[in-house]
Parts: structure tokens; C-alpha cells; sequence
């Protein structure tokens, strides 16, 4: 197989799962190994990918510092191609998405008992759209597979969510659909003025990077597009849509939002936004600071005032991805370098938080914090996995999502000293929100009788993985800085260091 169709069928196996799946539709007995195998397969190619990737991209290429890359003409009238990339940065939210959704579909697998076709169908479709963001080099092409992730998602809490699953899943559609229009908008901006300038009609984002642009043009196309990223991350105080959606949505849903979702905001804002736009970036640099900062320290305060525990969750998801938001303000290769850890650090943990609270959720029917106690001496092979992960996100060194948020305080400290200064008193909260909520739950007196039985086989090994990938990545994650390294160093030195 020619390399560069290994980047097609990477973003294509997935949605080919999907139609494997129609002549089974009413058979889950059938349709959900068949979906898990996709996944696996998905997952296998990825690791694949990763295997053979060489120490470096060779030099000389189309695209310096990518491994493979497709191009070819699509719609040549207005300019539009195929054009697909593969570097350190997008390879490692690939096997990011490969590895959450096959674990999305192991916690979901005896939850899900009605229309279950058609939920592992949603979650293939939307496994396509997320790896064609991750891999699309041509701003109409991402576009194409940002719009696809949005409609999966909405059907999975509109359909599977409990409590307000409707206003929930209205109100996380309203929102997307909100920044996806104006990044619609400053795509078509920015095509239009290339066009204008150069006599080339594209929306290749490797020669749009290059655009001349005036610089109040500048800053409106990049506030556009800086909305757009910031809803998805989400970012203060964009963020209201993510408590509600993470609440109401089924286990699934809330592992793939917090997990993959939100990393795309980042993405898009890391591979397009600040280096399409670096004067832009430069000019609005406090302000990310700020929403960083507050991201934190609100994330974390409010997360504390939670009752329930998917609701605490989820303010945890605003607290750690505002670490994501001021490593990539800072902009230095050893902040954004945190940055993309704290993504995949992020996605594990907090996904594994979620799968967590899903099982107990199926057990007691109940996720308040209040209504729990005793759990580590009633299941406590269960309550291993919550105090590991508990302390994983808290920033436990020696576990993953230290290594994240040290890398990022030390990149923002040499570019602002007041910021990271600030965003430490985050990881205070955050250590007392999450030490409560482990006290609560695991060791005090139980409450009330309440049988519960322990992780089956099956929860007991995807947790297992989860928890090897966890500690891993905290005690040696040189593998992972090493493959992001080189694509973090073009990206920021393209842009001149700090914005």
C-alpha cells in the first residue's frame, strides 16, 4: 500500500466500519464485537504508524517536518485538495482518538441496551471526523470533518443522556455550531484575500500561512478563528455548554468529549490559528493568559463546589485544559511541548475518570458524592482505580498529568512569572477538591447500605490499561516529548518564539 493511502484509510476505516455495520443493524450480539474489532483494527494502524515512524521526518519534503502526507486536486475550480499530513503532533492525538475510542466502546458495552447499533455506529463516524482534523492540511477539508464530529455527538446525548439530555445536547449543538460558523466566516476571509494577493485561488494551509494580511484584518479573521477553538476547548467563559453536556451525556459521550473533543479546540488553535496569524496572536497574548489563568483557577473552584460526580469531573476538564490554553499562549517550544502533553495526559486521565463514575452511576444509580463511603473496603479492586486516577489528576509526580503541568508552568514562567504564579494556585484547589472527594468516597464510614458489586473482567482490564498508560507516561514520557518535539520547534519558530 502506497504510504500516503495510509493516511486515507487511518480517517476512512472507521466510517467503512459504519457501513459493515447496516447489514447487522438489528443484531448487537453481532454488531458490537464487530464495532470493537473496527476500533481495535483503528487502533492497531495507529500503533503501527507510531512503530515505523522514523527519529525525524526526512529533510527536503513537501512538508517539512511531516512523515506522510497526501496531496491531490479535489475541486480544482475553487481551489480545494485532498491534502493530508502526518507529523509528531498529529500522530500523537491519533493514537490518542484510536485508544479512547476503543476504550469509549469497552465501558459502553453492557450500558448501552437499546438502539445499540446505531451508538457504536455514531462513534465510528465521529472516530472519522476527529482523525480527519487531525490530519487535514486544507482548511475546507478540516473544516468538512470539524462539522462531522458535531451531529454523532448530539445524537449520543440526545438519545443515551440522561436527566436534561435534550436542552443538553441543543445547547452543546447551539454553541459548536455558533463558533463553527465563524471560523466558516474567517476561512472564506482568508481564502478570499490570498486569492487577492497571490492570484492563486487555495485554502491549503501551508501556503495560507504565508498570506500577507493587514493587521486589523489580521486581528478579526484570528478572533474569529480563536472563538471557534475556544468553545470547543472550552474556554472561560465559553465553557457553560461542558458541564451540562458532560452531565447529561452517556458514559461514552462524556469519555469522547473530555477526552477528544476538546483537544481539537487546541489542535486547531496550536496547527492554524497562532501560526496563520502570529502578529494577531502576539496582540491578543494577555488576553489568553488571562483566559488561561481563569480557566484554572475557576475550573478548580467551582469544581469543588460540586455534589455530583460527573459534574465534578467535568469543572476539572475546564481547570487542566486551561494548562492547554497557557502553554500554548506562552508559546515556547517547552509550553507548547506541555501543552500537547496535557492533552494526551488529560484525555486518559480524565476519561478514565468518567468511565469510573459511569460504573458506579450503573451500580447505585446515583452519582452523588454524598450518597457514598466505605467504597475501599466494600470494592476495592474498583477503588484502586478511582484513588490512582484521582491522584493522577491532581498532578501527582510520578504520574502522567504532572508531567504536563510542570512542563507547562516551567514554559510560562520564563515568558510571564505572574501567570504561572497564578495558575499554581489552581493546582492548590485542585489538590484539595480531589483529596475531598477521595475521602468522601472511598473512606468514611458508609452512609447507607448499599450493595456493590466490583468491576467485572472487563472493566477491571480496560481500567488496567488505562492505568498502565497513566504511569507510563509519568514516570517515562520521553517517548511521547520526543515525537512532538520537532513539529513543536518548526511551529514555533515559524512564528518567532513568543506571540
Amino acid at each position: 500500500m502506497p504510504a500516503e493511502m495510509l493516511l486515507t484509510v487511518l480517517i476512512f476505516l472507521p466510517l467503512a466500519g459504519c457501513l459493515l455495520l447496516v447489514p447487522v443493524w438489528n443484531r448487537p450480539h453481532l454488531s458490537r464485537p464487530l464495532a470493537l474489532g473496527v476500533a481495535f483494527l483503528e487502533l492497531a494502524l495507529a500503533g503501527w504508524l507510531y512503530a515505523a515512524a522514523p527519529p525525524a521526518a526526512p529533510g527536503g519534503t513537501p512538508l517539512p517536518g511531516f512523515f506522510l502526507w497526501a496531496d491531490h486536486p479535489w475541486i480544482g475550480r475553487f481551489g480545494i485538495r485532498y491534502t493530508l499530513g502526518l507529523d509528531g503532533l498529529s500522530l500523537a492525538m491519533v493514537l490518542l482518538t484510536a485508544f479512547i475510542t476503543a476504550v469509549a466502546m469497552v465501558v459502553s458495552w453492557r450500558a448501552i441496551t437499546e438502539r445499540v447499533t446505531l451508538h457504536y455506529f455514531l462513534i465510528l463516524f465521529m472516530e472519522t471526523g476527529i482523525m480527519g482534523v487531525f490530519l487535514s492540511l486544507d482548511l475546507f477539508l478540516f473544516y468538512l470533518f470539524w462539522e462531522v464530529m458535531l451531529i454523532p455527538m448530539f445524537l449520543l446525548i440526545g438519545i443515551w443522556g440522561h436527566g436534561r439530555r435534550i436542552y443538553s445536547a441543543v445547547k452543546f449543538f447551539l454553541y459548536t455550531l455558533a463558533g463553527s460558523l465563524l471560523m466558516l466566516l474567517a476561512i472564506i476571509g482568508l481564502y478570499l484575500i490570498h486569492g487577492a494577493a497571490s492570484g492563486v485561488d487555495t485554502f491549503a494551509l501551508p501556503a495560507l500561512v504565508h498570506t500577507p494580511i493587514a493587521p486589523a484584518t489580521a486581528l478579526w479573521l484570528f478572533a474569529a478563528f480563536l472563538l471557534a477553538f475556544a468553545i470547543k476547548v472550552p474556554v472561560f467563559p465559553l465553557h457553560t455548554w461542558l458541564p451540562d453536556a458532560h452531565t447529561d451525556a452517556p458514559t461514552a459521550g462524556s469519555v469522547i468529549l473530555a477526552a477528544l473533543l476538546l483537544k481539537t479546540g487546541a489542535y486547531g488553535l496550536i496547527r492554524i490559528g497562532i501560526p496563520v496569524f502570529p502578529e494577531a496572536a502576539r496582540t491578543l497574548t494577555p488576553l489568553l493568559y488571562a483566559l488561561g489563568v481563569i480557566g484554572i483557577v475557576y475550573g478548580s473552584w467551582v469544581a469543588f463546589a460540586q455534589t455530583d460526580m460527573k459534574r465534578l469531573v467535568a469543572y476539572s476538564s475546564v481547570g487542566h485544559m486551561g494548562f492547554v490554553v497557557l502553554g500554548i499562549a506562552a508559546w515556547t517550544p517547552v509550553s507548547v511541548s506541555g501543552s500537547v502533553i496535557q492533552m494526551v495526559n488529560h484525555g486518559i486521565t480524565t476519561g478514565a475518570l468518567f468511565a469510573l463514575v459511569g460504573i458506579l452511576d450503573e451500580r447505585a444509580h446515583t452519582r452523588e458524592i454524598a450518597a457514598f463511603g466505605g467504597l475501599w473496603g466494600q470494592v476495592p479492586l474498583y477503588a484502586f482505580f478511582f484513588f490512582l486516577f484521582s491522584l493522577a489528576s491532581l498532578g501527582l509526580p510520578g504520574l502522567n498529568n504532572f508531567v504536563g503541568e510542570f512542563l507547562v508552568l516551567t514554559g510560562v514562567f520564563r515568558a510571564s512569572p505572574t501567570a504561572a504564579c497564578l495558575a499554581f494556585t489552581g493546582i492548590v484547589v485542585t489538590l484539595v477538591y480531589m483529596l475531598r472527594l477521595m475521602q468522601e468516597v472511598l473512606f468514611v464510614t458508609e452512609r447507607s447500605p448499599m450493595p456493590l458489586a466490583d468491576l467485572t473482567p472487563r472493566e477491571g482490564a480496560v481500567l488496567a490499561v488505562l492505568a498502565l498508560v497513566a504511569i507510563t507516561l509519568g514516570v517515562y514520557p520521553a517517548p511521547l516529548l520526543d515525537l512532538v518535539r520537532e513539529p513543536v520547534a518548526l511551529l514555533t519558530a515559524a512564528t518567532g518564539g513568543t506571540p
